[in-house]
């Protein structure tokens, strides 16, 4: 047992610029043609098509586009989803609906669209469901090893700006993502919206999602920063409600969060018809006491 000797296979020495010259030797390099060659990669990297230059592969045949952009591409993206977060004096809320759909196929009524990134830190989904999984998970990551150097936790800006360069790293490749991470850290509540793009805001509120226009419709009517916290939950839940009624690709369950210097807790998980009922009884009884009242 002890007197056997241990050999080192050639292929874990293989790497730098052999392992380059052998990966970028495969790659169909034409007369501008762009044909991916049936190749597989090698485990443990992150895949890119097999063409001279995935970039521009990907811009022309996944980019993710709105309207009918994207017609002429070999994949089309059917997204649809509403996402919000707004910020007030009592902290933050979050509230998202849970419909995944591809087209008008309903994929999924049960997504968890709001991804807990740290006790401190939340990070939503809009877009394509496994990019904003995937690289929101990375960013946890990120977070903990800056945690772990710096025996302090990460701010909301930090955390937002290192996702923003992982996208801009990966601008062109075809992701779909338009996510909001928000938290509490020592200079209080803080909401930034980033994208697949690596653009990176800063704002009050944001929503995102094909309902978005009909959450903001709600958002700009009853948001300021002075509401309480019933009035804060009452506002996230209507937003959402609204959108869903409108948007044929949202629906299925409310999940709201509500984001304190303590960290955050998750407020509720309502299904929609049931708060359709709740709203349409409300609109009722508006109406008739504005009757009598006339």
């Amino acid at each position: 047992m002890f007197g056997t000797s241990l050999a080192i296979g050639n292929d874990i020495l293989d790497i730098g610029t052999q392992k380059y010259d052998r990966q970028h030797d495969q790659r169909a390099i034409g007369s501008g043609a762009m044909v991916p060659r049936l190749a597989l990669g090698e485990p443990g990297q992150f895949e890119v098509p097999n063409v001279a230059d995935p970039a521009h592969f990907c811009r022309n045949n996944f980019a993710s586009a709105c309207g009918n952009s994207d017609q002429a591409q070999t994949v089309k993206f059917a997204k649809g989803t509403t996402t919000l977060a707004f910020k007030w004096n009592g902290g933050i809320i979050v509230s998202v609906d849970s419909r995944s759909t591809m087209g008008a196929y309903i994929a999924s009524g049960t997504v968890k669209k709001v991804i807990e990134i740290n006790p401190f830190l939340l990070g939503t989904m809009a877009g394509g469901a496994a990019d904003c999984s995937f690289w929101e998970r990375n960013l946890g990551m990120q977070c903990r090893m800056y945690e772990l150097r710096n025996k302090k936790r990460i701010t909301v800006a930090s955390a937002s700006k290192l996702l923003a360069n992982t996208m801009s790293s990966y601008r062109g490749y075809g992701l779909s993502m338009g996510t909001m991470i928000t938290g509490w850290d020592e200079t209080g509540p803080q909401l930034y919206y980033v994208d697949d793009d690596g653009t990176r805001l800063h704002g009050k509120y944001f929503s995102v999602g094909s309902g978005s226009t009909y959450a903001y419709g709600v958002l700009d009517t009853y948001y300021k920063p002075d509401l309480t916290l019933e009035e804060a939950i009452d506002l996230g839940k209507r937003a959402i409600y609204h959108a869903c009624h409108r948007d044929a690709m949202s629906g299925s369950i409310n999940n709201l969060y509500h984001v304190t210097k303590d960290g955050w807790v998750k407020i509720h998980a309502i299904d929609v018809n049931d708060m359709h009922y709740q709203y349409v009884e409300e609109k009722k009884n508006a109406r008739e006491n504005a009757m009598s009242s006339s």
